[in-house]
């Protein structure tokens, strides 16, 4: 049993996650990011983490988390590229070209805003049984595959992304790539610009995820075709990470581009190669898990900042010598050893400024110093490592195929 002060903190993040970001409109649940007026397909999938683990014992945490999903689906259904979507409102839609679809807040293309949705789908049916908000993903699944797959072949997408600032190499197309069976992505989970097309974490995300649709396909829909084309399809990732994103000590890159450029560093946002474990089916004991660890970990990264409060994960998305809270949470989340969790967790409650909460980003040296003071996805992670402490998992889901 944790100690009380973890309990109540706990509690404290749960409630603050659930009455600042959670707004209930019939069977649809529109879940904000926080501070921000939009609402994140990855983000909301994450934040809804901790809170899946209640959904079995209580019947308005579920029905609320199938409005995410039946949400989630919709929002795909309107624009599969964007990754973020507004209530009436939209962002840079003057400035966008091509111009997004009315409720598209941002339309960055990033891999991981497709696989979140089908991992909370998975993880609350896994949990509670329920199937009420499944047929909407059914019905979007087979576009997924279908994009995915176009996207291994990215010399022949039309997809563009132009912007004042901000926009993709080549006129919106992106850096030059060679096909590798990964599918490309424009955009990482910071929704910054990937320096090479293929995210190592986001395909092996997309991989098992694509095993979590697969289990989803026989067990519920019954669909047998579906789910011999998302095992195929998961196997091309899965190949192309091995061919062409893993280094000779088993390590994986962040990024690569199938023609010789890799980028190895590791980004705090999720999916990342620190969150394998949690997101991707990887073993947190498993050697080339390990040697991608101790290496993100380090100076070796070069967005992992040290200071006299705090040394972590960073992200090109912030100044330099920031820590991000998400990341010390996977940190706790993934390790092998339970006092380095705790240890993360005294990290994260010791690095609030006063406030309680969980930030985007704090200076290493000076915690007062940070960014954005209401970030729902960061305390969600926050809440979860508490739960884990407590013996409390989610679910991680099929190894349906071995990992790299």
């Amino acid at each position: 049993m944790r100690p009380p002060a973890d309990r109540e903190r706990l509690d404290r993040l749960l409630q603050h996650v659930w009455t600042g970001s959670v707004e209930r409109r019939g069977d649809l649940t529109w879940l904000l990011t926080g501070d921000i007026p939009a609402m994140w397909l990855r983000d909301s999938a994450a934040t809804m983490r901790p809170f899946v683990l209640w959904a079995a014992e209580d019947e308005e945490v579920r029905r609320t988390i199938e409005g995410v999903v039946r949400q989630q689906w919709r929002l795909i259904a309107l624009d599969p590229r964007a990754n973020a979507f507004g209530s009436g409102r939209r962002w840079w839609h003057r400035l966008d070209r091509p111009r997004p679809a009315p409720g598209v807040w941002e339309r960055k293309y990033e891999l991981d805003s497709l696989a979140f949705p089908i991992q909370l789908a998975w993880q609350l049916w896994k949990v509670t049984g329920s199937t009420a908000a499944l047929d909407e993903v059914h019905a979007g699944l087979p576009e997924v595959l279908g994009m995915w797959r176009s996207e291994q072949r990215h010399d022949r997408s039309a997809y563009r992304f132009r912007r004042p600032f901000g926009s993709l190499a080549r006129g919106g197309r992106g850096s030059s790539v060679g096909q590798t069976g990964m599918t490309w992505s424009g955009f990482r989970p910071s929704d910054d610009r990937a320096r090479h097309g293929y995210s190592i974490p986001g395909n092996l995300m997309a991989a098992h995820s694509l095993a979590m649709a697969a289990e989803l396909c026989q067990a519920v829909w019954r669909d047998l075709p579906l789910a011999q084309d998302c095992r195929a399809l998961a196997a091309e990732l899965r190949d192309g990470v091995l061919c062409h994103g893993t280094l000779r000590d088993g390590s994986c890159a962040y990024e690569v581009d199938g023609l010789g450029r890799q980028l190895l560093a590791d980004d705090a946002n999720m999916p990342s190669l620190l969150s394998l474990p949690l997101l991707a089916g990887v073993r947190a004991d498993d050697p080339g898990y390990l040697a991608t660890r101790a290496r993100v970990l380090s100076p070796a990264n070069p967005w992992f900042a040290s200071g006299s409060a705090a040394a972590g994960i960073g992200s090109e998305h912030t100044p330099r010598g920031r820590v991000w809270p998400i990341a010390l949470a996977v940190q706790g989340l993934t390790a092998t050893d339970p006092t380095e969790a705790q240890q993360m967790a005294d990290l994260l409650a010791a690095t609030t400024a006063g406030t309680g909460l969980a930030h985007e980003a704090f200076d290493a040296d000076h915690p007062h110093r940070f960014s954005r003071a209401d970030f729902a996805w960061a305390n969600a992670m926050w809440a979860e490592l508490l739960m884990a402490l407590d013996g409390r998992r989610l679910p991680v889901g099929p190894a349906i195929i071995s990992a790299p």
